[in-house]
């Protein structure tokens, strides 16, 4: 039997911790300075308001500030496609969203970044539903109701969204596949004017995130007939969703989740996803978070990375099927 010899054997472990320790040590070392959190939104939005709070308490656990660079534009495509070509050293991070990290690489015929293949999936941080609301003054009580009079006058109901591509249309484009219906999607710039119109009784129905509705349902101005989440809404107890409804399999949110450049350590990555898990899960996030509907994520049996697969593959089918697309 042949033995190496000793000084082989030496010099092969001395090697080996030559490649091991750097690793090891940018670990240990991490973060030694401060840590950008790109927000690919303007300040003061859903986005923004789920990163102050995360970016706050993170900082704290890991003993560095990490300071908010708002890089609005394009559906969030520009800030993602900045931290996209950043160095993956884990000291750029995305505050994520699921127009940014799902919807946008099919809605976009040509974007700058791949949504799997340029990022680094660190953890979903928080998720709300989209509600489907109605103006009072109509016949549609029910979730029932409206399928009812879709399907009886095929493309004539109107439903409003924020605009083309945004989580609201599109849910209304995958309502529409699953109860097997024909609506009219009018866009608009923003959710401010489409519940105008709502209330306005210029459009029937809107599919608008809960953040952006619940103001106008809690004064009665709109009526909620469900939400998407695949729970009830803790602000709408008595607001059952879509699945209960007859949709069992029915599902859309938005969503939060952080995300690092392609590439990034092993050891820094592990580390970053243990302590925003751990920020997720407190209850000084939820705190920080308020009223508005939006639910930090406290269950971490299913991997960013496997959350974000099926997400892409749902919005992809809605795309297409809606034929909704963003030059």
């Amino acid at each position: 039997m042949n033995f190496l010899p000793s000084r082989s054997i030496s010099l092969f472990f001395t090697l080996l911790g030559a490649l091991l320790l750097p690793g090891l040590s940018s670990a240990q070392s991490y973060p030694s300075k401060p840590i950008r959190l790109v927000v690919p939104f303007p300040a003061g939005g859903p986005t923004d308001i789920v990163a102050r709070p995360l970016a706050i308490l993170l900082g704290e656990n890991l003993k560095q500030q990490i300071v908010i660079d708002n890089r609005g534009g394009a559906g969030g495509s520009i800030g993602a496609d900045l931290v996209a070509k950043s160095a993956p050293d884990g000291y750029t991070l995305l505050m994520g969203t699921v127009g940014t990290n799902a919807i946008n690489g099919s809605l976009y015929k040509q974007l700058a970044y791949d949504t799997i293949k340029d990022f680094t999936p660190i953890a979903l941080v928080a998720t709300a539903p989209v509600v489907i609301v109605v103006n009072p003054a109509t016949n549609i009580n029910t979730l029932a109701d409206l399928v009812r009079e879709a399907k009886a006058k095929p493309d004539s109901i109107g439903f409003g969204s924020a605009g083309n591509g945004t989580p609201g249309h599109l849910t209304g484009a995958l309502f529409e596949t699953t109860a097997k219906i024909k609506l009219k999607h009018i866009p608009y710039k923003g959710s401010a004017p489409a519940m105008t119109d709502l209330i306005g009784g210029q459009i029937p129905v809107m599919f608008d995130p809960i953040q952006s509705a619940i103001t106008h349902i809690n004064s009665g101005r709109v009526r909620p007939l469900a939400v998407t989440s695949k729970n009830r809404s803790p602000l709408l107890p008595n607001v059952p969703t879509v699945a209960e409804l007859g949709y069992p399999q029915f599902e859309s949110t938005a969503w939060w989740a952080v995300f690092g450049p392609a590439k990034m350590p092993a050891a820094i990555t592990d580390k970053l996803r243990a302590e925003t898990q751990k920020v997720a899960a407190s209850a000084a996030f939820k705190e920080r978070l308020g009223n508005l509907g939006v639910l930090p994520n406290t269950d971490f049996k299913e991997s960013l990375a496997d959350f974000q697969t099926k997400e892409i593959a749902k919005w992809a089918r809605t795309v297409r099927d809606s034929g909704a697309t963003v030059d």
